[in-house]
């Protein structure tokens, strides 16, 4: 290879090298400001290929999708002095590129921290105006939006970035207090189980002795009318009878003593001793009764 080769070479080498180092690349999901010497040249970098130029130029791109910072639970104090064990997490995002690097050097560890504090803060004030049931109810959906209202109120001008949501994973009582809080709440569970288990059996009381009331009253009136309508029977029995008796008294004597017979000689081994000429063998001896 000659001088001429030679020198060709390093110079399509170096022209290569300044091209590289002047073309860089920004995703649709990226945020990206361009330094001059250090200071913030131009932050509305928008995606696609852009170029920059070599040496004097350094090109910051930072994360532009939603993060999330979940950090370890912290202690906050209710409005009763009630301390609690609060797991959260937040989801956020870098709104403008030139203030988020301007105040964290775009360190994200530098944005968390200060956005943990700031979200730490908030709880500790939502959670000291509120009881314990009201933060575990149904006021933890206001609660939550009421601290990210407050936290951006001033962020994105302070570091840059946009709280989009924060939600509590857990909340427990401390361990030092637990113990006694589950104590006291089964002592007052036991005290209600007891109140209504007297109620259940005053009541059961009460409803019992109205069945019984209502069954006597029943079995009475049963009683009454079973007796008026066995009397109503005997009296209709007796005047069917009595008319029977009247139409045809001969009749009415043969059919008695058909059923005294029917009655008398029932069983096989029955044995009576009896006058031949008694009354009883009126009908049996003579069907005319003479």
């Amino acid at each position: 290879m000659n001088t001429k080769s030679l020198f060709g070479l390093i110079i399509a080498f170096i022209v290569l090298l300044i091209l590289s180092s002047s073309v860089y690349i920004v995703k649709d999901y990226e945020k990206a400001i361009v330094l001059r010497f250090g200071e913030v040249h131009n932050t509305g970098v928008e995606p696609g290929l852009r170029f920059k130029v070599p040496i004097m130029d350094q090109v910051r791109i930072f994360e532009g999708r939603i993060l999330t910072l979940d950090e370890k639970a912290e202690s906050f104090f209710t409005i009763q002095n009630e301390p609690l064990e609060v797991d959260s997490y937040a989801k956020w995002r870098i709104l403008d590129a030139d203030t988020y690097y301007t105040t964290t050097g775009g360190d994200a560890e530098v944005a968390k921290s200060r956005l943990q504090t700031r979200i730490n803060n908030g709880l500790r004030n939502e959670f000291g105006s509120r009881t314990v049931r009201e933060v575990v109810s149904g006021e933890r959906d206001e609660l939550m939006k009421s601290l990210v209202l407050n936290i951006n109120r001033d962020l994105a001008a302070e570091l840059g970035i946009e709280v989009i949501d924060i939600r509590v994973k857990k909340i427990e009582l401390p361990p030092t207090v637990r113990e006694d809080v589950y104590r006291r709440m089964a002592s007052g569970r036991e005290k209600e189980a007891r109140d209504y288990r007297s109620k259940g059996k005053e009541q059961a009381e009460i409803i019992r002795a109205d069945a019984d009331r209502q069954r006597t009253v029943l079995e009475a009136e049963a009683n009454r009318d079973a007796e008026i309508i066995r009397g109503e029977g005997d009296a209709k029995a007796s005047a069917i009878y009595a008319d029977a008796y009247n139409r045809d008294p001969e009749f009415y004597s043969f059919v008695r003593s058909l059923s005294a017979y029917t009655n008398t000689f029932n069983g096989k081994s029955d044995i009576m001793l009896v006058d031949p000429d008694s009354e009883f063998f009126r009908y049996l001896k003579d069907p005319t009764g003479q």
